[in-house]
């Protein structure tokens, strides 16, 4: 093995143990919460480490079969989060007053 390539295996085995450092992290936030936002913006993160463990992968191989599937991963994230947000800001929305609801009282 030549230097490159044990450089490159250093590097792609610290990538590795700080994707799943950076897994467990985000399990703990996942269970704990406090609010939905976080929840969600935790399964935004773990689909980018879905990816990031893939592309190590990829590396580590020397392949580029995992590509695509990087590709769609990365698009059905984008359309959680927008999903995910568009729900968020509908439920928060506030409310028109209602016409029972005036200060006049009745009449």
């Amino acid at each position: 093995m030549t230097a490159p390539e044990q450089v490159d295996r250093i590097l792609l085995t610290a990538a590795v143990v700080l994707i799943l450092l950076a897994g467990a992290l985000l399990l703990a936030r996942i269970w704990r919460g406090p609010s939905m936002l976080d929840r969600a913006i935790s399964l935004d993160v773990c689909a980018a480490l879905i990816i990031a463990g893939l592309a190590a992968k990829s590396a580590f191989a020397r392949d580029p079969f995992y590509f695509p599937i990087m590709l769609v991963l990365a698009f059905l994230g984008f359309t959680g989060s927008v999903g995910i947000a568009r729900f968020i800001a509908v439920r928060d929305r506030p409310r028109p007053p209602r016409s029972d609801d005036t200060e006049e009282g009745p009449r």
